[in-house]
């Protein structure tokens, strides 16, 4: 099992409009595509930082996987522009995880 952590900077006032879209249309699309969001978050003391986790069976389904969502056209022709208006991209930070063998998320 392979994890991946994304902590995102969401832009001054946008939070809310960001967790909408990201529950509405990005988890959808991502899902119908065969990924798994494992859990998403907002900080309790930052407000502008959001955190999440998907889960891949390998570092070979996150490939075929990120193709399928990152090059279908609703990401790129409505999805990315939303997201654009309301992400600072440069400040993301992703990190690869693998649980642990006592880990109850294996």
């Amino acid at each position: 099992m392979l994890y991946e952590l994304r902590q995102y900077r969401i832009r001054k006032g946008k939070m809310k409009q960001w967790v909408k879209l990201f529950e509405e249309e990005i988890v959808p699309l991502q899902v119908s595509k065969g990924m798994v969001v494992a859990g998403s978050f907002t900080a309790v003391k930052e407000a502008n930082l959001f955190v999440w986790l998907r889960r891949f069976a390998n570092e070979a389904e996150r490939t075929r996987l990120y193709a399928r969502v990152y090059e279908s056209e609703q990401w790129k022709k409505v999805l990315a522009p939303k997201v654009d208006a309301v992400l600072d991209r440069s400040a993301i930070v992703m990190t690869l995880l693998s649980p642990t063998r006592k880990s109850i998320l294996q």
